[in-house]
């Protein structure tokens, strides 16, 4: 009896691990860890940014597929699903889309960098030309300190034009600039035209949002916000 119970317990045992074999390994992992994973023999590096973004900087080796693209799946299908898949972005959020989809086409493996190219590139690490961090280029710090002395408040936005939360709560915060135009400035940051002013802030993450007075920072918040509370939490 007893060894018919362990033969029992074995083919169940058989039997759900089958049932579970057809799904892949999706994992969020640090930079570090992704970096390590490049050196792993036969790995594929995806970069599911645009085009445009892919142009300015991309890891070295890495295949562009643009997740936005109406050909997404048929690009992604022309890789191979029992090889380790590593996908990034810019900021994580594509990526992660990308991989869950992978996922469910069938890849053994997929790997989504944490933070994106700018938390890679906040790290030190190099993009394609072998430089250390993203291109000097677009705003400097001493540039947004003349903009954040130009009024008593000064909003600062951190934004992307692919950021669809980003693109969401634009409305909202130009309605709240508005009604208080007299006192407060918006200004407007894209993270791809001013990447070396975001690794010098520290910003890793879009959208970001800062609160100065008087020149100095009274307030910061990460991720999307509505119009109520940002007047809660800003005290306007």
């Amino acid at each position: 009896m007893l060894l018919i119970f362990l033969a029992s317990l074995v083919n169940l045992s058989s039997c759900q691990n089958a049932g579970n074999s057809h799904g892949g390994i999706k994992q969020t992992i640090s930079v570090n860890d992704f970096d390590a994973k490049l050196s792993v023999s036969g790995v594929q590096l995806v970069d599911v940014r645009t085009p445009e973004e892919y142009v300015h900087g991309h890891l070295k080796n890495a295949v562009n597929v643009n997740y936005n693209s109406d050909d997404f799946d048929a690009q992604i299908a022309k890789l191979d699903k029992s090889k380790p898949a590593l996908v990034y972005c810019l900021s994580g959020g594509r990526s992660l889309k990308a991989a869950s989809k992978m996922e469910e086409m069938g890849f053994a493996e997929v790997y989504n960098m944490e933070g994106g190219i700018m938390k890679w590139t906040g790290a030190g690490k190099p993009l394609t030309d072998g430089t250390p961090g993203p291109k000097a280029g677009g705003m400097t710090a001493a540039d947004l300190d003349r903009m954040i002395a130009s009024a008593k408040y000064v909003l600062i936005d951190y934004n992307a034009k692919w950021c669809e939360p980003c693109k969401k709560m634009m409305p909202v915060l130009e309605a709240f600039a508005g009604k208080r135009k007299d006192k407060l400035a918006l200004v407007k940051v894209d993270a791809d035209d001013n990447k070396e002013l975001m690794k010098q802030k520290g910003i890793s993450a879009i959208p970001y949002l800062e609160l100065y007075q008087d020149g100095k920072l009274i307030w910061k918040h990460d991720g999307a916000i509505e119009e109520e509370q940002l007047v809660k939490e800003t005290g306007f």
